[in-house]
Parts: C-alpha cells; sequence; structure tokens
C-alpha cells in the first residue's frame, strides 16, 4: 500500500481517483490548490504526488518546484490538457517523474502510478551493505566472504565516481540491488534513478521509452514525450538485461556514452544529456560480440568498471547468514513467529547446488517456513523446499504428482497433530493467502491484474488482502 497525494482544483476528479486508487489498497489524501498540496508533503509526505497544471492561484509547476526542493527523489506525475502540454513536458525535464494528458484511461494511469511507487521506493530504501542478519532492514548485500569483501571494496571504490558500470553475474545473485548501492553512495544520491529492463519492453517501445519521441514521429504520436534517459537528467539510468537490447538501439546508448547527448525519435536536433550509465546482464557478452549480436564498442564504452558477482556456489561460507537474514524477513512478511534454523537444515542448504543462486535461497527459506510445523527449520523441511524447483518437472508416484504428495503429507500432519475447531476454514484461508501473495508476486503487487489472473473481481481481492493481512510492496530482490 502506498500513500498517494491528489492535487487538483477540480472535486469531481479527487474523488474519481480516491474511489479507484482506494480500491487498488492505497491510502489516499487530497488537496484543492498547490498551496495545500505543499503544505499536505510537509505534514504527512507521500509515497506519490499527483497534480494537476492549471489551478487558481499557485500553478502545478510552481507547486512542483517547492515539492521538488523538499524532496528531490518524491515521484510526481502531472496531469495536463493538450494545451498545456508543453509546461508538463517542462516540469518532466525539472525532475517530475512523468506526465499524463486529460482525459486519460484507468489502465494507463494505473500503470503509470505503479511505476511511479516502484521508483520512488528505490530510490528512498536505502540499501546496506554488510549488516549483520538480525539488524539488516528490508534491503541489504548480506555476506562476509572474501568474494563479498571485494564487492564491498568495489562499490566503495566506483560510487563516487561517475564511471559507467558493468554489473556481471548469474540470475538471482542482486545486480538490482548492487546497482542501486552505487546510485545511493554516489555524488548523484539525491537525483533520479530510473530503471529500464530491457528484456521487459517490447523492441517496438524500448526506443520511445529510453529517448523520447517528437510529435508527428509515427502514428499515435500526437503530442512530444520525454524518454526515461532525457527525464533522468543529472541523476542515474539502469539499463537491466542489456545483453537483450536490440543492436539498433544499441548505437544510439553508444552515442550517448560517447556525446553525452540523444535525439527524440523523429527529433533533428542532438539534445545534452548528463546521466550515468549502470548496465547489468548475465549474458556472455564476449560471445555476444563475437557472434555479431552485440556492439563490440559499446561493450568497451560499458566496461569502463566491471563489477563480477559471485555466484552463490562460489560463496557458500555466507549461506547460513543468508539463511538468518531469509528467515527474519519472510517471518516479518508472513507476520508468523521466527522459528530458527537446525544445525542439520544449515547442512542440508549448504549441499545444494543453487542454480538460482540467493534468489533461489530467498524462495526455498519461505516455502520451508510455509511447510514447516512451527519448530526450527530442520533438513526434512529445507529438503523439500528444495525439491519443489522440480515439482513442474511432471515427476509423478502411484499417479501423485509430487507437489500433491507434499501438500497432502502436511495437510494429514495437520489433521492429526494440531486438531481444532475451525481447521478447515483455517486451511482454507492458508492457502487462499499463499495463492493471493503468489498471484500479487507475479504482477508486482498490481491488484487489478492479480485479481484477473486468479478469476477475482477486485473488491473480493482486496477484502481478502484485508483479510489475511497481505503486505504489498515493490518487487525487490535480495542478496
Amino acid at each position: 500500500m502506498a500513500t498517494i497525494l491528489i492535487v487538483d482544483d477540480d472535486p469531481q476528479l479527487r474523488q474519481s481517483f480516491t474511489k479507484i486508487l482506494s480500491a487498488e489498497g492505497h491510502r489516499i489524501q487530497t488537496a484543492s490548490s498547490g498551496e495545500a498540496g505543499i503544505a499536505a508533503v510537509e505534514k504527512d509526505p507521500p509515497d506519490l504526488v499527483i497534480m494537476d497544471v492549471r489551478m487558481p492561484g499557485m500553478t502545478g509547476l510552481e507547486a512542483f518546484q517547492k515539492i521538488h526542493l523538499m524532496d528531490s527523489k518524491l515521484p510526481v506525475i502531472i496531469m495536463t490538457a493538450f494545451g498545456t502540454t508543453e509546461t508538463a513536458i517542462e516540469a518532466t525535464k525539472m525532475g517530475a517523474f512523468d506526465y499524463v494528458l486529460k482525459p486519460f484511461e484507468i489502465p494507463v494511469i494505473l500503470e503509470l502510478i505503479n511505476k511511479a511507487i516502484k521508483a520512488g521506493h528505490f530510490m528512498h530504501s536505502q540499501v546496506q551493505i554488510d549488516a549483520p542478519p538480525k539488524e539488516a532492514q528490508q534491503d541489504a548485500i548480506i555476506g562476509s566472504s572474501q568474494a563479498m569483501q571485494e564487492v564491498y571494496k568495489a562499490i566503495g571504490r566506483v560510487a563516487p565516481t561517475d564511471a559507467t558500470v558493468l554489473i556481471r553475474g548469474e540470475s538471482g545473485t542482486g545486480k538490482e540491488l548492487v546497482a542501486r548501492a552505487l546510485y545511493q553512495h554516489s555524488l548523484r544520491g539525491t537525483m533520479p534513478f530510473l530503471v529500464i529492463n530491457c528484456v521487459a519492453i517490447p523492441d517496438t517501445l524500448l526506443e520511445s521509452e529510453l529517448f523520447g519521441y517528437e510529435k508527428g514521429a509515427f502514428t499515435g504520436a500526437v503530442n512530444r514525450r520525454i524518454g526515461k534517459i532525457e527525464q533522468a537528467h543529472k541523476g542515474t539510468v539502469f539499463l537491466d538485461e542489456i545483453g537483450d537490447m536490440p543492436f539498433t538501439i544499441q548505437a544510439k546508448i553508444l552515442r550517448l556514452l560517447q556525446e553525452k547527448s540523444i535525439e527524440r525519435l523523429g527529433g533533428k536536433q542532438p539534445i545534452p544529456v548528463d546521466v550515468r550509465i549502470i548496465a547489468a546482464t548475465n549474458r556472455d557478452l564476449e560471445t555476444a560480440v563475437k557472434e555479431g549480436h552485440f556492439r563490440e564498442d559499446l561493450y568497451y564504452r560499458l566496461k569502463v568498471v566491471s563489477l563480477n558477482l559471485p555466484t552463490l556456489r562460489e560463496r557458500k561460507e555466507d549461506i547460513p547468514m543468508l539463511s538468518e537474514y531469509f528467515i527474519k524477513q519472510h517471518c516479518k512478511d508472513m507476520k508468523i513467529p521466527n522459528p530458527g534454523i537446525s544445525e542439520k537444515a544449515k547442512n542440508e542448504l549448504n549441499s545444494h547446488s543453487w542454480p538460482g543462486n540467493v534468489r533461489e535461497l530467498s524462495n526455498t527459506i519461505q516455502k520451508a517456513l510455509i511447510f514447516c510445523k512451527g519448530g526450527p527449520l530442520d533438513a526434512k523441511d529445507v529438503s523439500q523446499a528444495i525439491d519443489q524447483a522440480d515439482l513442474h518437472e511432471g515427476e509423478s508416484n502411484g499417479g501423485q504428482t509430487r507437489p500433491d504428495m507434499i501438500i497432502r503429507e502436511w495437510i494429514r500432519s495437520q489433521i492429526t497433530n494440531d486438531p481444532q475447531k475451525n481447521l478447515f476454514e483455517d486451511l482454507m484461508d492458508y492457502f487462499g493467502s499463499m495463492i493471493i501473495r503468489e498471484a500479487l508476486d507475479k504482477t508486482d503487487g498490481n491488484r487489478s491484474h492479480a485479481s484477473k489472473l486468479l478469476g477475482l473481481s477486485r473488491p473480493t481481492l482486496l477484502s481478502k488482502i484485508e483479510k489475511y493481512s497481505i503486505k504489498i510492496k515493490a518487487d525487490v530482490d535480495f542478496y
């Protein structure tokens, strides 16, 4: 749940926003003027501001400037009619997260709101480095091995510079957390930090998302649009999975790094842009260069500093520490007592190869906590949780698939060992909570998408989220 401030002089629009966003699980504040909006931010800082441009008295642009001085990391979405588009574009250049044209479609504004909340979380939530597991907060880089000590040293040396950084490592090693740590410890730490996943955005949209476009650049381009790179002026752009970036767009990134300028789609004039680029990939870029899938000149431009993250297999001495951290975090999220973990369970964890690295370890600990019987996690709990990585292999036994066997065994133990009056309802709620958590995790907390995946109405989903006290947060990797 996020706190969202709506600043608009139209009471009907404020009421509509309150109804729509409250149904999404957000807490809503409203203000009818720029002055009232500033006062609201001072009194109770929100996670996001959505503000109109034209209002009596102080304009939205003037109010944005004051809010931006108060908290440069607070995402602000500007609402504008077609006649004031240039003003909204100017606000974006000054640091507004984005702008939306009135009238707007609800799915469009909801998607933009989710992106803005996530961006605000990334900028505000500090990543702790080398914190003790018991003291670590939600986002922390954990490990005392020699391999991790080298990572900490590299972050300390590179963060204060403007050098381009290429973070390399297998999936699940924590590349995004390291990128955020580099940003937060940099001289640009008070400026925007924007994340672009080069795989998640279709090739046809990635170029316009990065560089923006001019009016008339293509069918449907009825107004100028500022791209994310221009929007992050003076800040940092994290290009995740850059090894999958289309070859044609790689040339424009190369120009950005060489000339510190971009061109919008349909534009003819270079636009100076001052951004720091941090990139990450799990691809073998050397092979990609040899095969002609990745530009050699861009490869050398990106790896001014190359930071290689170790796999979990290469730092198994960190597994006990990481396990304690994940147990603490997952117990907090699931609102259950911390059961601890036995030495045999730690040995079981150490014996696994961890192809999914730290992310796989986190998921395994969560599954073990779900199916344990209340005592410390033991070797059997861990073994069953690890086995679930193979559940989709279609493994069967006497007509029963492996997940059937695990679930039935657990239910049988509950019936036998913990009989109670409302056991059926409690078990149904337990599995209902699990299903909803998985749907929300898959949709990055988007309630509308999750309700569609589950075949539930949105009000029904929201009532169950409240019933099960499910905490919804931005999707963050652990490391």
